[in-house]
């Protein structure tokens, strides 16, 4: 009885739905639309009637070398069967790929499409959604956000609107349209998962929506739509264990690409500026161990020397919240903010130093790196640590005063929470420590977490005891 009435509970509310649907022919939400065929039934037959000519596929063709059986690289092989010498140049054969694209600008013929489908590729074939096949002219490529632009020239192209991916929520509605494992043209529907993702380490600057539509193989360029038919994304990458679609999917926001493109165009690839800082995550335990009030931002561990973060003041301990008046979620969050900005171009950066707040202006200068260094969190102390002063002979001996780590106990406190052989420890809780036993007062003093300035090479970091 009690599955029964469920059961009738369900029905009546879906009888209900389906008469206030009925009427109209169209219903519009707060965040999308929803159409109805001559049956009452949803449907988004219109809404892709329109948008999915404005998606094409895409065809490479390249040149790759040649696998050889490791055999006929083999001296011995080679004389033993009288074999003619190996050829100087490797063997070259013939490699094609397919991938997708969307058309954002119709009257220009520009194509958006990832910088991985299209790399290496001597012949690019894009094919549109009524068949025609046209070659495309690559403006320009940036692997650091796999992104690339195509010029194509035909007529009566239709394009897809750019959208603000900034004001996409996670529980969005999201179409996915492209050409997987090459079968043409094919939609695919879902929702947002979650906003910027990072840390996959599949490109340079990662700020990706990841999506629950189907992606797979094949996919690559084509279109993330919202219901109102603006595109979102460019569909990138895909977790499968499996090899095909188990619901995670990336894709490059609208406008990280829309700022890409405008370079493209421009210079045919992206001049990146840079700021000149190593940074790292600000997490609950840094906070404590610096007396910051917890929140989310970057800390500066390092300040480039003649840099542009040196020129406006900026600190190691800083804590930078927000880029014109953008606010940073991170570390990657960072990197990929400056990495989008020009160079030359000017930025205000607020930060928190001491507790308090400031606001900075930096000119980013040439560059193309943007270091971000991660550090460990926790309580305790050195334990399985061994450490000595800085002697003559040591790399840094001379330009940075601390202490020598000269080894750590593999199974230690320390190495579980990173501390490796041979860092250099300038500080203990921001305060600058010489001699092991300037090290061995902080530690008496410091009751709760225990924060290092490590120098690691050439980098500076900061690193939280376990």
């Amino acid at each position: 009885m009690l599955v029964v009435s469920r059961l009738n509970r369900l029905m009546l509310a879906l009888c209900i739905s389906i008469v206030c649907l009925a009427a109209p022919t169209m219903s519009q939400t707060a965040d999308r639309p929803l159409f109805l065929n001559e049956d009452g039934l949803p449907t988004l037959a219109p809404l892709l009637a329109e948008i999915t000519p404005a998606v094409v596929n895409i065809s490479v063709e390249g040149q790759q070398a040649a696998d050889l059986n490791p055999f006929f690289n083999d001296p011995f092989f080679r004389h033993f069967f009288d074999l003619e010498p190996m050829p100087q140049q490797p063997q070259m054969r013939r490699q094609l790929s397919a991938g997708s694209g969307v058309i954002f600008d119709a009257d220009e013929g520009y194509v958006l499409t990832n910088h991985h489908v299209v790399e290496n590729g001597d012949r690019i074939i894009v094919t549109l959604k009524d068949r025609r096949q046209v070659d495309a002219e690559l403006i320009g490529s940036d692997p650091g956000t796999d992104i690339a632009l195509l010029r194509i020239e035909a007529n009566d192209l239709i394009a897809l609107d750019l959208g603000d991916s900034d004001r996409l929520r996670v529980g969005d509605y999201v179409l996915a349209i492209g050409n997987p494992f090459g079968l043409g043209q094919t939609v695919t529907s879902g929702i947002v998962s979650a906003k910027g993702r990072s840390g996959l380490n599949i490109e340079g600057y990662e700020d990706f929506i990841q999506t629950d539509a189907s992606i797979n193989p094949g996919n690559s360029g084509g279109a993330l739509v919202t219901l109102d038919g603006r595109l979102v994304g460019i569909n990138t990458a895909i977790i499968a264990p499996s090899g095909g679609n188990v619901g995670i999917g990336f894709a490059v926001p609208a406008n990280m690409a829309d700022a890409v493109v405008a370079q493209l165009i421009e210079f045919g690839d992206v001049q990146r500026g840079r700021l000149g800082v190593t940074i790292q995550d600000f997490t609950p335990d840094l906070a404590k161990a610096l007396g910051v009030a917890t929140g989310v931002g970057a800390v500066v561990t390092q300040v480039e020397p003649g840099s542009p973060a040196e020129t406006a003041g900026l600190l190691a301990g800083d804590l930078i919240v927000s880029v014109d008046r953008r606010p940073v979620a991170g570390s990657a969050d960072l990197r990929s903010q400056i990495g989008l900005k020009r160079l030359g171009r000017k930025i205000e950066l607020e930060i928190i130093r001491d507790g308090q707040p400031l606001t900075l202006e930096a000119t980013l200068s040439r560059g193309n790196t943007f270091g971000a260094d991660g550090g460990e969190g926790g309580f305790g102390r050195l334990l399985g640590a061994q450490l000595r002063d800085l002697q003559p002979g040591d790399p840094l001996y001379g330009d940075v005063s601390g202490v020598v780590v000269a080894q750590v106990d593999i199974n230690s406190r320390a190495a579980l929470s990173g501390l490796e052989a041979g860092d250099v420890i300038l500080a203990v809780n921001r305060v600058p420590v010489a001699s092991v036993e300037e090290v061995a007062k902080e530690l008496r003093s410091a009751d709760q977490a225990l924060a290092l300035t490590i120098q690691r090479g050439s980098a500076r970091i900061f690193l939280l005891i376990r």
